[in-house]
């Protein structure tokens, strides 16, 4: 557990350090924008749950993401066809204008007693099964560590529980192992309610 949890504060370490603010071109990003807004909304607020709210996002973060889904080691098959065109730079700018672009305020379906198990493990992990506290690394409003660790507030919930499903089942395996591992180790329920406990942070 101690081994985890310093892993844990080192990476976060390391994200901050790293952080720099997007290198892109916001304006640029909005043009190139055009195509995404179908699925994530003109400023990066998606309707629709199963699809990521992009909008005040760290700018790194997401250009790694969509070269992560360039190179495969991210696997979507919508956006594989999204980022086939994309160089560097339209992913850096793309970054650049999600980043500066304010994000909605999230809502829950959950019960208020889900909620209060959930904001234990997002606070304050758990010891006994090896769970670190996710606000070490996402922050305790949830604004994540730029640029490793991304923002979480306000997220879809429907979208954060299938993410870390993913990490659980090991589908997705892109970000840090420190995900692999604290997902696997979360029953279904805790991630459904942790994904709910999000939705509504801000």
């Amino acid at each position: 557990m101690k081994k985890l949890i310093s892993l844990v504060v080192l990476m976060a370490f390391v994200g901050a350090a790293g952080s720099v603010g997007a290198a892109g071109n916001a304006a640029a990003g909005k043009g190139r924008s055009a195509v995404c807004a179908g699925c994530h909304g003109v400023d990066g607020n998606s309707a629709a749950p199963n699809f990521p709210k992009l909008a005040g996002q760290d700018g790194q973060y997401i250009a790694k993401q969509l070269a992560d889904f360039k190179s495969g080691a991210r696997k979507d098959p919508t956006m594989v066809g999204m980022v086939a065109a994309l160089s560097k730079k339209d992913m850096d700018d793309l970054g650049a204008y999600y980043a500066s672009q304010k994000r909605s305020t999230g809502t829950t379906s959950a019960s208020a007693a889900d909620l209060k198990k959930a904001e234990r493990l997002y606070r304050g992990g758990d010891a006994k099964n090896s769970i670190p506290a996710c606000m070490s690394c996402h922050g305790p409003a949830g604004t994540g560590i730029p640029p490793r660790f991304p923002s979480v507030s306000g997220q879809h919930a429907t979208y954060s529980q299938k993410q870390l499903l993913d990490f659980k089942t090991g589908a997705r395996s892109n970000d840090s192992e420190v995900m692999t591992r604290t997902a696997f180790r979360l029953s279904e329920a805790e991630i459904k309610a942790v994904a709910e406990y999000m939705a509504a942070l801000h």
